[in-house]
Protein backbone atom coordinates (compact mmCIF):
# COMPACT_ATOMS: atom_id res chain seq x y z
CA UNK A 1 0.00 0.00 0.00
CA UNK A 2 1.35 3.42 -0.97
CA UNK A 3 0.70 6.40 1.32
CA UNK A 4 0.96 10.08 0.43
CA UNK A 5 0.39 12.81 3.07
CA UNK A 6 -0.94 10.22 5.54
CA UNK A 7 -3.55 9.00 3.02
CA UNK A 8 -3.56 5.83 0.93
CA UNK A 9 -3.25 6.21 -2.84
CA UNK A 10 -4.20 4.08 -5.83
CA UNK A 11 -6.26 0.93 -5.26
CA UNK A 12 -5.97 1.27 -1.48
CA UNK A 13 -7.65 4.69 -1.57
CA UNK A 14 -10.45 3.38 -3.75
CA UNK A 15 -10.93 0.39 -1.44
CA UNK A 16 -11.03 2.63 1.65
CA UNK A 17 -13.57 4.94 0.02
CA UNK A 18 -15.69 1.95 -1.00
CA UNK A 19 -15.67 0.58 2.56
CA UNK A 20 -16.61 3.99 3.95
CA UNK A 21 -19.44 4.39 1.44
CA UNK A 22 -20.74 0.89 2.12
CA UNK A 23 -20.56 1.52 5.87
CA UNK A 24 -22.62 4.73 5.53
CA UNK A 25 -25.21 2.91 3.41
CA UNK A 26 -25.42 0.08 5.92
CA UNK A 27 -25.77 2.56 8.78
CA UNK A 28 -28.54 4.39 6.91
CA UNK A 29 -30.40 1.11 6.30
CA UNK A 30 -30.09 -0.06 9.91
CA UNK A 31 -30.49 3.23 11.81
CA UNK A 32 -33.88 2.07 13.05
CA UNK A 33 -32.12 -0.74 14.96
CA UNK A 34 -29.99 1.75 16.94
CA UNK A 35 -30.88 1.99 20.61
CA UNK A 36 -29.10 4.54 22.75
CA UNK A 37 -28.30 8.20 23.19
CA UNK A 38 -26.02 10.64 21.36
CA UNK A 39 -22.93 9.34 23.15
CA UNK A 40 -23.63 5.74 22.04
CA UNK A 41 -24.12 6.68 18.38
CA UNK A 42 -20.41 7.07 17.58
CA UNK A 43 -19.67 3.61 18.98
CA UNK A 44 -22.55 2.08 17.07
CA UNK A 45 -21.42 3.74 13.82
CA UNK A 46 -17.84 2.59 14.38
CA UNK A 47 -19.11 -0.96 14.94
CA UNK A 48 -21.04 -0.86 11.67
CA UNK A 49 -17.94 0.38 9.82
CA UNK A 50 -15.77 -2.26 11.49
CA UNK A 51 -18.11 -5.10 10.48
CA UNK A 52 -18.31 -3.81 6.88
CA UNK A 53 -14.52 -3.55 6.72
CA UNK A 54 -14.10 -7.11 8.04
CA UNK A 55 -16.62 -8.42 5.52
CA UNK A 56 -14.78 -6.70 2.66
CA UNK A 57 -11.49 -8.12 3.93
CA UNK A 58 -12.91 -11.68 4.17
CA UNK A 59 -14.43 -11.37 0.70
CA UNK A 60 -11.04 -10.26 -0.66
CA UNK A 61 -9.31 -13.22 0.96
CA UNK A 62 -11.71 -15.69 -0.65
CA UNK A 63 -11.28 -14.12 -4.08
CA UNK A 64 -7.54 -13.59 -3.88
CA UNK A 65 -5.67 -14.00 -7.13
CA UNK A 66 -2.04 -13.62 -7.98
CA UNK A 67 -1.50 -11.89 -11.33
CA UNK A 68 1.15 -13.23 -13.67
CA UNK A 69 2.61 -12.05 -16.93
CA UNK A 70 2.27 -15.46 -18.53
CA UNK A 71 -0.94 -16.99 -19.79
CA UNK A 72 -1.27 -20.71 -19.10
CA UNK A 73 -1.44 -22.85 -22.18
CA UNK A 74 -4.92 -23.97 -23.00
CA UNK A 75 -5.29 -27.70 -23.22
CA UNK A 76 -7.98 -28.81 -25.61
CA UNK A 77 -10.74 -30.84 -24.06
CA UNK A 78 -11.93 -33.80 -26.04
CA UNK A 79 -15.68 -34.22 -25.99
CA UNK A 80 -17.53 -37.42 -26.66
CA UNK A 81 -17.91 -38.22 -30.31
CA UNK A 82 -21.42 -39.18 -31.31
CA UNK A 83 -21.45 -42.81 -32.29
CA UNK A 84 -23.64 -43.89 -35.15
CA UNK A 85 -24.86 -46.83 -33.03
CA UNK A 86 -26.09 -44.39 -30.36
CA UNK A 87 -27.85 -42.28 -32.98
CA UNK A 88 -29.48 -45.35 -34.51
CA UNK A 89 -30.61 -46.46 -31.03
CA UNK A 90 -32.11 -43.05 -30.21
CA UNK A 91 -33.93 -42.92 -33.54
CA UNK A 92 -35.33 -46.41 -33.08
CA UNK A 93 -36.66 -45.49 -29.62
CA UNK A 94 -38.18 -42.22 -30.83
CA UNK A 95 -39.72 -43.88 -33.89
CA UNK A 96 -42.38 -45.49 -31.66
CA UNK A 97 -43.75 -42.12 -30.49
CA UNK A 98 -46.44 -40.01 -32.17
CA UNK A 99 -45.10 -37.34 -34.54
CA UNK A 100 -45.54 -34.31 -32.28
CA UNK A 101 -43.98 -35.99 -29.24
CA UNK A 102 -41.09 -37.29 -31.34
CA UNK A 103 -40.45 -33.85 -32.84
CA UNK A 104 -40.59 -32.13 -29.44
CA UNK A 105 -38.26 -34.66 -27.81
CA UNK A 106 -35.87 -34.47 -30.74
CA UNK A 107 -35.72 -30.68 -30.50
CA UNK A 108 -35.38 -30.56 -26.71
CA UNK A 109 -33.40 -33.67 -25.77
CA UNK A 110 -31.31 -34.27 -28.88
CA UNK A 111 -30.79 -30.74 -30.22
CA UNK A 112 -30.85 -29.04 -26.81
CA UNK A 113 -33.45 -26.38 -27.59
CA UNK A 114 -35.45 -24.84 -24.76
CA UNK A 115 -39.25 -24.68 -24.63
CA UNK A 116 -39.50 -21.33 -26.43
CA UNK A 117 -37.04 -22.38 -29.15
CA UNK A 118 -38.85 -25.66 -29.70
CA UNK A 119 -42.21 -23.88 -29.90
CA UNK A 120 -40.83 -21.45 -32.48
CA UNK A 121 -39.19 -24.21 -34.51
CA UNK A 122 -42.31 -26.37 -34.61
CA UNK A 123 -44.85 -23.54 -34.85
CA UNK A 124 -46.79 -24.61 -31.75
CA UNK A 125 -47.39 -22.99 -28.36
CA UNK A 126 -45.06 -23.38 -25.38
CA UNK A 127 -47.85 -25.16 -23.52
CA UNK A 128 -48.18 -27.69 -26.33
CA UNK A 129 -44.42 -28.25 -26.20
CA UNK A 130 -44.47 -28.91 -22.45
CA UNK A 131 -47.44 -31.28 -22.76
CA UNK A 132 -45.91 -33.21 -25.68
CA UNK A 133 -42.56 -33.48 -23.87
CA UNK A 134 -44.24 -34.75 -20.72
CA UNK A 135 -46.30 -37.31 -22.63
CA UNK A 136 -43.36 -38.46 -24.73
CA UNK A 137 -41.06 -38.92 -21.75
CA UNK A 138 -43.80 -40.77 -19.86
CA UNK A 139 -44.33 -43.13 -22.82
CA UNK A 140 -40.60 -43.79 -23.05
CA UNK A 141 -40.39 -44.41 -19.32
CA UNK A 142 -43.37 -46.81 -19.38
CA UNK A 143 -42.25 -48.63 -22.55
CA UNK A 144 -40.52 -52.01 -22.28
CA UNK A 145 -36.78 -51.65 -21.84
CA UNK A 146 -34.93 -51.24 -25.09
CA UNK A 147 -31.40 -52.56 -24.90
CA UNK A 148 -28.87 -49.90 -25.78
CA UNK A 149 -26.02 -51.02 -28.03
CA UNK A 150 -22.65 -51.43 -26.34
Amino acid sequence: MVWLNNRPTGDAAVAAEDVAAEAWLTAARTISDFKGDDDDFAGWLFGVARRVGLNVHRRGQRRRTSPTDEMPEATPVQGPEPASADLDWALSVLRHLPDREREVLTCMEVLGLDTAGTAAALGISSTAVRVARHRGLRKLRDAPAVVRPA
